[in-house]
């Protein structure tokens, strides 16, 4: 029923900070709900989670090819700590070997850097979409920072058209609508180690730059995964199904699944949207997995 856009195992469970999914696991859980396979993205980028090698998820997806697709990922100060790395090279090899996307892009600095936006040209260059998530600080938290109304990304999108990248995370699902204050962006790393912050809930009263930078561009896409697109979408019951059957053909589940129990929460959102009516079925299969077996060009 579903495809996956955005999933994480390690091969070996890391001590600590998040008790990370076993392939295995990823297999059980995708069993329990009807996943019939997924993308596993490696982790890079050392903010917060252990770095993982992309050759244990090649290793993982060899094991069960017909369930656990394969990411690459890099971090963008590889090889020479600067904007004209070759990293095109690195990304060709992967692209190879049968990774179909980058990500998860979290390194904790400004989108525009211009060692981010090396990747992007890269990624453009060898054909393959790229996952980011997004912070609205530097520094003690990961990803990748932008400004309330998403600039950076906007000029990302423009100075790539040929990239499609994959909307992730607070930063970007928060802005659907028009943020009451900026600090409804994203949930963070606290002074004493817990998260903090809050996401925005209730009606839609007024787009935010989101939908306008779908419709703005064709090149960005939507990723499902985690809990802040059930948030966006599942606030406002009017608006929601209105927004998914806009851009049909640009979303895609995910579950962002790290712990073998976290939650899903998309899987009945999208389940109960189509038995409804809120949807229809062709939208809800296009969601669930045809534009994940468009994209990734799967057989």
């Amino acid at each position: 029923m579903f495809i996956d856009i955005h999933s994480h195992a390690y091969r070996i469970t890391p001590p600590f900070v998040c008790q990370f999914c076993t392939a295995e696991q990823v297999i059980e859980r995708y069993d329990r709900e009807g996943i019939e396979r997924g993308c596993i993205l490696p982790i890079v980028s050392p903010e917060v989670y252990f770095p993982q090698a992309n050759e244990d998820i090649l290793e993982m997806a060899e094991q069960y090819p017909d369930r656990l697709i394969p990411f690459c990922n890099i971090d963008p100060r590889l090889l020479t700590n600067s904007a004209d790395a070759p990293l095109g090279k690195v990304l060709a090899h992967y692209r190879d070997q049968g990774c179909k996307g980058v990500g998860e892009v979290m390194l904790n600095v400004p989108m525009m850097d211009p060692m981010v936006q090396n990747l992007f040209k890269h990624a453009e260059d060898v054909g393959l979409p790229v996952t980011f998530d997004g912070s609205d600080q530097v520094g003690g938290d990961f990803g990748l920072y932008d400004d309330p109304g998403l600039p950076q990304l906007e000029h990302t999108l423009q100075g790539f058209p040929k990239l499609i990248i994959l909307g992730h995370g607070p930063t970007f699902w928060s802005e659907i609508a028009r943020l009451e204050t900026p600090g409804e962006r994203a949930i963070i790393f606290g002074p004493r180690g817990h998260q903090i912050g809050i996401l925005p809930s209730g009606p839609i009263r007024e787009e935010g730059v989101v939908p306008k930078l779908m419709r703005r561009y064709p090149n960005l896409y939507g990723d499902l995964s985690d809990a802040t697109p059930h948030n966006a979408l599942a606030r406002d019951p009017e608006y929601g199904p209105r927004f998914m059957t806009e851009f049909q053909d640009r979303l895609l589940f995910g579950t962002d699944l790290c712990g073998p129990e976290m939650p899903v929460p998309i899987i009945d959102l999208l389940i109960d949207w189509r038995d409804t009516g809120k949807i229809s079925r062709e939208v809800f299969n296009k969601v669930a997995r045809e534009n994940a077996i468009k994209l990734l060009e799967l057989d």
